[in-house]
């Protein structure tokens, strides 16, 4: 096996690795559902095996069904998460027995494909990185599955650098054109495809995402309870919710406090403001004198080298994100402090924009000009339309093998319980 073949073998070793980390608990908490919003944590476990069955195994190596009887069963868009407790899925031991012997055969596979050859599935081992990043995408959802059964204990803790202080609270990007997504990134999705030049006029972007204190000012001076902050769909949602705070927030006299992974403890004010909907991210956005950032301004600030007239992979260049540099992988279960990752800003100084949160934009998840599905249209082209906004890069839970300058995430709106932040933006004063 070559050195690339290897690497790819490492990864999937510990994709897996991480899988079964978060499914290391009680049967009963695996096959119960937590909310509605999430799949049984032992549906996601089966769902990542049976996904890699179908590229690797099926499409890329021509290999005879394992188990198609249950395709069904683990086929994402047939049946809602709301509704899968009622499938009849694999159990616990079953799944862990099935994801291994899939694994078995997907390793004979990487040993004999041609990762030069023609198949664009093969290419650069292409559907590796697919089912790679798949299932650590489907790690994060086991993760805010976790936070919201309450049970704890279950998640491991680590220790991040210390925040530091303040710096100029925004950046300017002047105007001009840019090249946003890629032609070149060997395991980018279809949606981040081709890459296009984009002009922009001149703006100013938070230097750092929105802290926890500066969203409770928000609270404090009635953000929820004054319509001119929201528009008339948000507004809707906070009535007819009764959302008063963040998810996972609670106020006891003058302090402030959060629920994370089964423990109550003091919310640190100097952490990124996390599980926030769109409409509470736009809020406070407009209460602040802003807006929320436009996905090409967001990239733009994020990858581009002004100097070099070139995208960069990462903010800070094209180095892997080591622990000096973002906080991804889950080195810890939360956001880091403010100010953190000096050494990850991007070109134009601009902080933590990896990691943390995935941060909301104004932008709804569209077709770049001259896009294609591949491999499958139900990845990327079924979901665009004004449905969907678009998030950027990457939580605290985000793998650094999931996220680059270019990657792309969306959400409804509405949606809490993922690792969700936001910073501000502003257009430039004529």
């Amino acid at each position: 096996m070559n050195d690339h073949k290897e690497r790819i073998a490492a990864q999937l070793l510990a994709v897996r690795d991480r899988s079964l980390t978060y499914t290391e608990a009680d049967d009963d908490l695996l096959i119960r559902q937590h909310s509605p919003l999430m799949s049984p944590l032992v549906w996601d476990l089966a769902h990542v095996g049976n996904y890699e069955e179908l590229w690797v195994l099926r499409e890329a190596g021509g290999i005879t069904p394992m188990r198609p009887e249950i395709d069904d069963i683990y086929d994402a868009f047939k049946t809602p998460r709301k509704d899968r407790p009622t499938l009849p899925f694999l159990g616990p031991a079953e799944a862990r027995r099935y994801i291994e012997g899939v694994r078995g055969r997907v390793l004979d596979v990487l040993d004999s494909v041609d990762l030069e050859g023609p198949s664009p599935l093969h290419r650069d081992g292409f559907v590796f990185g697919l089912v790679i990043q798949h299932e650590h995408q489907h790690d994060e959802t086991m993760l805010a599955t976790l936070q919201l059964s309450g049970q704890p204990g279950l998640v491991r803790e680590g220790d991040l650098p210390p925040g530091r202080a303040p710096g100029p609270e925004e950046v300017y990007v002047p105007a001009g054109a840019f090249q946003m997504g890629t032609d070149t990134i060997p395991w980018a999705y279809d949606n981040e495809r081709p890459a296009t030049w984009v002009d922009l006029p001149g703006y100013w972007i938070d230097r750092l995402p929105v802290g926890n204190a500066a969203y409770a000012a928000f609270i404090e001076a009635g953000g929820y309870d004054d319509p001119r902050w929201w528009t008339p769909e948000g507004w809707e949602w906070r009535q007819r919710r009764g959302i008063t705070t963040p998810l996972f927030w609670t106020k006891d006299g003058d302090s402030w406090w959060r629920t994370r992974f089964g423990r109550t403890e003091p919310l640190p004010m100097n952490e990124p403001v996390q599980h926030v909907c769109w409409y509470e991210a736009d809020a406070y956005a407009r209460w602040a004198g802003k807006r929320l950032p436009t996905e090409p301004e967001w990239e733009k600030a994020c990858g581009w080298d002004p100097e070099a007239r070139r995208a960069r992979r990462y903010p800070w260049g094209e180095a892997d994100p080591g622990p000096s540099l973002a906080n991804l992988g889950h080195r810890a279960a939360h956001p880091a402090p403010l100010g953190a990752y000096p050494g990850g800003a991007s070109a134009y100084g601009v902080e933590q924009l990896l990691g943390d949160v995935w941060e909301w934009t104004s932008s709804w998840f569209e077709a770049y000009p001259g896009f294609r599905s591949f491999p499958y249209k139900e990845y990327s082209e079924v979901f665009f339309g004004e449905e969907y906004r678009v998030l950027r890069g990457g939580s605290w839970a985000a793998d650094p093998a999931a996220v680059r300058t270019t990657f792309r995430n969306w959400d409804y709106p509405i949606r809490r319980q993922i690792f969700t932040g936001f910073r501000c933006a502003r257009s430039e004063l004529v």
